[in-house]
């Protein structure tokens, strides 16, 4: 199934944007799933679907309400899932309760924990994406602003590396063999037990959500108001992009005045939005084309009010759903310089904000505000770092092969 995330500038429309690209993908016959995680509104402000409508059972999610032909709307709902989740945590976990005199939550105290909405909407796009009987094409989510939707996308390869860490594979295979005399022994599940199930159950959720990031048909919108400070943002944001493996599609510049406007104090903000837009299409265009949403001069609510906003944007490209391929390369450069060199794009990364460090057989890669463990190819785990650089957006790692470790030459 085809997946675009809309994402980009905090107060830029992103809802708006996201409910425009839906309704364009419709009109070729599309049936699409538009998800948002805004809790004020979302699509029941733009279309009006059932505001009581309740979630499915077991769903993150409002109950989808076709808003549109071809189009259904849901809501994110985290603190019901969350507190269902735990109700069911308890409820599996019993008799170890029991075993440790720990009294369960009463229903009405399970109030929700930050982080709970990203874990809702993760579980919503991998049920989006298992859900044969909607038969989905096209899933679109409206996701928070650039830097919060990073940290989402970064979720699960982070915690399935600190499970693995936490829990190692080998300690959960020595679990199995040990099951039944533990079950004899204690007469209930030991608690080490409960904690492998909780934890295998979580890397398959986490496994699934990441094989939708991770798909070639899984890309990303932008939503921007040209502004400075709006650029400033989108291109701090640029190079995380870049770091998580995020396929730029389009770039939204949402909310253009007019440019012929006799008033002079909207002549000045269309001056001045027209000199942020040029800087915008210099800096994106490379990567992904820039298309021009007008103002419409009013929230726009209905899919009547939405089609001029539709009508500007492309619709989906049709994308394989497969892995994704790797734009990290490895250079074998051994016959003329004795080095292996590891090409990492990261468009718009500074040397000030950027930070390398080797640990085991993996590279944490800082820049700014963003950082990732990149596992390293097979042939660099055998090799030192003898320097790197960075060069129009390209940052380049320098191995050596250690002696100890890479097979000599007869």
């Amino acid at each position: 199934m085809r997946t675009v995330l809309v994402t980009g500038v905090g107060g830029a429309g992103r809802t708006t944007a996201a409910a425009a690209t839906a309704l364009a993908a419709t009109r070729a016959g599309a049936r699409v799933l538009l998800l948002t995680t805004d809790r004020l509104g979302g699509p029941r402000e733009l279309f009006g679907p059932p505001a009581g409508a309740p979630a499915r059972s077991g769903a993150p999610w409002t109950a989808p309400a076709e808003v549109a032909p071809g189009l259904w709307a849901a809501r994110i709902v985290a603190g019901e899932h969350f507190r269902a989740e735990l109700a069911a945590v308890q409820e599996r976990a019993a008799g170890l309760l029991d075993m440790l005199g720990t009294a369960p939550l009463e229903s009405e105290e399970l109030t929700e924990l930050p982080g709970a909405e990203a874990f809702a909407l993760l579980r919503a796009v991998r049920l989006a994406w298992e859900d044969r009987d909607a038969d989905w094409d096209l899933l679109v989510l409206d996701l928070p602003p650039v830097v919060e939707t990073l940290g989402l996308l970064a979720l699960p390869e982070r915690l399935r590396r600190y499970l693995r860490r936490l829990l190692p594979a080998e300690r959960q295979a020595a679990r199995g063999a040990l099951r039944p005399m533990l079950a004899q022994l204690a007469g209930v599940p030991a608690p080490a037990e409960r904690l492998y199930e909780i934890a295998e159950r979580w890397e398959r959720e986490l496994a699934a959500a990441q094989t939708v990031i991770d798909s070639a048909a899984t890309t990303v919108r932008l939503v921007v108001e040209p502004g400075a400070s709006a650029l400033r943002t989108l291109r701090a944001a640029r190079a995380g992009l870049a770091l998580h493996g995020c396929r730029v599609e389009a770039v939204l510049a949402n909310r253009l005045l007019p440019t012929d406007s006799a008033d002079p104090w909207l002549a000045a903000l269309s001056d001045s939005q027209q000199a942020a837009l040029k800087e915008l299409s210099e800096e994106w265009t490379p990567i992904a084309p820039v298309h021009e949403l007008p103002h419409l001069g009013t929230e726009p609510r209905g899919p009547h009010e939405l089609a001029p906003l539709a009508e500007r944007l492309p619709r989906p490209d049709a994308r394989p759903d497969q892995l994704a391929a790797d734009p990290w390369t490895v250079e074998d450069r051994i016959a003329a310089d004795g080095e292996l060199v590891w090409r990492l794009p990261l468009p718009g990364a500074g040397r000030e904000d950027l930070g390398l460090v080797r640990r085991g057989e993996e590279l944490i890669v800082t820049t700014g505000a963003f950082h990732r463990l990149l596992p390293l190819p097979s042939a660099l785990r055998r090799c030192t770092v003898a320097g790197a650089a960075l060069r129009d957006g390209v940052l380049t790692v320098r191995f050596a092969p250690d002696p100890a470790l890479w097979p000599r030459r007869p």
